[in-house]
C-alpha cells in the first residue's frame, strides 16, 4: 500500500480480520458479538496534513515512511476527501511559481467538511508580511473562481494570519436531525465524517431511555454532547482547549440546544470541584451538586482514570478507537 494506492478491494477481508482479532482480544472479558459499521472505502478522511518538498523548480506534497523515514511523494491521496484531492492539485499549482508564497513553505494542512467547505493552512519558516497577505488573497480568489469554497490561513512562529476565518461549519444528518458543528483549524475533529455519523447514531441508540444527566469529559467541539442531549435531562461537558470551548458554545446556539453546559477545565480540576476540594471562579453560577450524572462518556483515554467517577456515577461509557485500549479498560473494570 502507498499513499496514492488504496487497496479498496481488500477492505472486506481487512474488516473481517479486524473483527476476529477484536473478538479474540476481548474473549476473556466478554462473549458479545461486535456490531460492525462499515466506513466508505475511499475519500473518507476529512483532514490531512503534508510536508512540502522543494526540488529545484518543482514543489510537491510528501509524507515520511514510518519505518524507514524516507520521503514519499504524494500527488493524490485517495484516503482523503475528494475536496482535499482537488485542493492538493490546486494549491501546488498556485504556489509553485509564486516566490512569495513558495519561499520557506514547509507544510500544508487541509480541513474539509461533507458540506464542501475547506480551511487550508500554510506553514512557514519565515515572517509573514503584507506582501504575503496580498499574494495569499490572490490565490484564495483564484481557488474560489474554481468553485472551491476555501479559506486560507498563514502560520509562522508566533504568527497566524486569517484571510477570512479559521473555521468551517459541518452539517451532519444524525438520526433524522441535522447537526451543525463548527470545526476550528488546528483543533481536533473526527477525521472520518461518515463514521462519525454512525458513532453518534449508535451512541444515541444505546443511551435511549437514560435517566439523569450525562457528563462528558474532554468534549471537544461538543460532537457527542450535543447529539446525545436529546436522551438526557441535562449534559455537563468539560474541555480545556479554548478554541474547542468557543466552538462548542457556538454549536449549542446553532443547534438550539438548551440543556448542555460546557465548562473549561481539566478532568483533575473537575474532580476537585465535584468532590468539594476546591472552588473555581469559572464555575460561578453552575451548581454541580444539582447534577445527577448517572452516565459518564469519555473518548479521552486517561480521563476516566483521572476522575475516578465510581463514587458518583452509575454508568461509564468509554469510546475507544484502539482495541488495545479497550482491552485495558475491560481488564481494569473486571477487577
Amino acid at each position: 500500500m502507498t499513499p496514492e494506492h488504496l487497496p479498496t478491494e481488500q477492505y472486506e477481508a481487512q474488516l473481517a480480520e479486524k473483527v476476529v482479532r477484536l473478538q479474540s482480544m476481548m474473549a476473556p472479558f466478554s462473549d458479545l458479538v461486535p456490531e460492525v459499521f462499515r466506513s466508505p472505502v475511499s475519500h473518507y478522511r476529512m483532514r490531512a496534513e503534508f510536508r512540502i518538498w522543494h526540488d529545484g523548480d518543482d514543489l510537491y506534497h510528501i509524507i515520511f515512511d514510518q519505518q524507514t523515514k524516507s520521503r514519499i511523494r504524494v500527488d493524490s491521496f485517495p484516503a482523503a476527501s475528494e475536496l482535499i484531492n482537488q485542493l492538493m492539485t490546486a494549491m501546488i499549482a498556485g504556489v509553485r511559481n509564486n516566490p512569495v508564497l513558495r519561499h520557506k513553505l514547509f507544510q500544508i494542512d487541509y480541513l474539509t467538511t461533507l458540506s464542501n467547505q475547506a480551511v487550508v493552512s500554510l506553514l512557514y519558516h519565515k515572517k509573514l508580511d503584507d506582501e504575503w497577505r496580498q499574494e495569499a488573497e490572490a490565490l484564495r480568489d483564484a481557488l474560489r473562481a474554481q468553485n472551491l469554497n476555501v479559506h486560507l490561513i498563514g502560520r509562522a512562529t508566533k504568527t497566524k494570519i486569517e484571510l477570512d476565518q479559521d473555521y468551517i461549519d459541518e452539517r451532519l444528518p444524525v438520526a433524522g436531525k441535522e447537526m451543525i458543528y463548527r470545526q476550528v483549524e488546528n483543533s481536533f475533529t473526527q477525521p472520518n465524517a461518515a463514521m462519525n455519523i454512525q458513532m453518534l447514531e449508535w451512541a444515541l441508540d444505546v443511551t435511549k431511555g437514560s435517566k439523569g444527566d450525562l457528563l462528558e469529559l474532554y468534549c471537544g467541539n461538543g460532537n457527542f454532547s450535543l447529539a446525545l442531549a436529546r436522551n438526557f435531562d441535562r449534559v455537563l461537558a468539560t474541555e480545556i482547549a479554548k478554541p474547542s470551548v468557543a466552538a462548542a458554545q457556538y454549536n449549542i446556539a446553532a443547534n438550539h440546544i438548551d440543556n448542555v453546559q460546557i465548562i473549561r477545565m481539566a478532568a483533575e480540576e473537575f474532580t476537585q470541584a465535584m468532590n468539594g476540594v476546591r472552588e473555581f471562579n469559572r464555575l460561578q453560577g453552575i451548581d454541580l451538586k444539582s447534577y445527577q450524572c448517572e452516565t459518564i462518556l469519555s473518548t479521552h483515554r486517561a480521563a476516566v482514570w483521572t476522575v475516578k467517577p465510581r463514587k458518583w456515577c452509575r454508568r461509564i461509557r468509554v469510546f475507544c478507537t484502539s482495541p488495545v485500549t479497550r482491552k485495558r479498560y475491560a481488564r481494569i473494570w473486571k477487577h
